[in-house]
C-alpha cells in the first residue's frame, strides 16, 4: 500500500526573502566575474530585478558588510572587496537536529573558545564609544530581563557590541557565518524560560571588566556566563 502524500512530504519553512537575496547576488557576482574593487549594482536597481523591498536588500547589505566582503562609500555606491560565490557565503554546520542536548555542548564549546578571546580583546582595545554602545545594549537587556524575566535578542545585541569593540572584524564575521545554525538551536532550548537565567548578573561583571580594561577579569566573567549555560544544558535535558 501506498504511502499517503502527507505521510512523506511536510510543509516547507517560510521563505527568507533576505537569504535569497544574500544567495542571488552571491550568485550575480560569480556570474558576472566581478572582481575586487567593482561596484555593485544600486539599491534601486536590486529592488526592481529581484522585486523585493529595499529593507530586504539593505539586510543582504549588512550581512555582507558584516562578513567583510563589500563595503558602502557614502554618495558612491558598494563595492566588492573581495570576491565571493555562494560557495563561499555561507559556512554550512553538520548537527544532529534530533540531539539537542549534545549539540547544545558542542556548539558551547565553540562559543567558550570564541567569547573569551573576544571578552579579552574587547577589554585591551575597547573605545570610550564602544564602551558607551556596550553599555547601552546591556542596560536594554537588563530592562528586558527584569520585565520579562529572559533577556532574548537584548542578549545577542550586548555580545555583538563586545565583539565590534575588539576592532577585529573576524570576530563577528565568524559569528554571521554560524549564526543561523546557532540561533536554530539555542533560541529557545527545552523550551524554558528560565534558560541561563542565572547567568544575568554576570552580563554585567563582564562590562565592568571591559571597562576597566583588564582582559583576565573579563575572561572569568565570561566562563562564569558560560558555565551557568553548561549546568543548565545538563540539568534541563535530564
Amino acid at each position: 500500500m501506498k504511502p499517503k502524500l502527507s505521510d512523506t512530504l511536510r510543509p516547507l519553512p517560510t521563505v527568507d526573502r533576505a537569504k535569497q537575496v544574500t544567495s542571488a547576488l552571491a550568485q550575480y557576482v560569480a556570474d558576472a566575474s566581478l572582481r575586487t574593487g567593482d561596484r555593485l549594482p544600486a539599491e534601486r536597481e536590486l529592488m526592481a530585478a529581484l522585486a523585493v523591498g529595499r529593507s530586504t536588500i539593505r539586510e543582504a547589505i549588512r550581512h555582507f558588510q558584516a562578513l567583510g566582503v563589500i563595503e558602502t562609500r557614502k554618495g558612491s555606491g558598494t563595492y566588492l572587496l573581495r570576491p565571493i560565490s555562494p560557495d563561499t557565503v555561507h559556512m554550512p554546520l553538520s548537527l544532529d537536529t534530533t540531539k539537542l542536548r549534545d549539540v547544545l555542548l558542542q556548539t558551547l564549546q565553540v562559543r567558550r573558545g570564541i567569547e573569551c578571546e573576544a571578552g579579552m580583546v574587547a577589554a585591551q582595545m575597547r573605545t570610550a564609544d564602544d564602551l558607551a554602545f556596550i553599555e547601552d545594549k546591556l542596560v536594554k537587556m537588563e530592562t528586558v530581563h527584569l520585565e520579562k524575566g529572559s533577556s532574548g535578542p537584548e542578549d545577542l545585541a550586548f555580545h555583538l557590541a563586545v565583539y565590534d569593540a575588539t576592532h577585529n572584524p573576524l570576530f563577528r564575521q565568524i559569528l554571521e557565518q554560524m549564526r543561523e545554525s546557532f540561533e536554530h538551536f539555542w533560541a529557545s532550548p527545552f523550551d524554558r524560560k528560565d534558560f541561563a537565567r542565572r547567568s544575568f548578573p554576570f552580563h554585567r561583571t563582564l562590562f565592568d571588566a571591559i571597562a576597566a580594561q583588564n582582559a583576565e577579569r573579563a575572561r572569568r566573567e565570561t566562563l562564569k556566563i558560560l558555565a551557568v549555560v553548561e549546568e543548565d544544558i545538563k540539568e534541563m535535558s535530564k
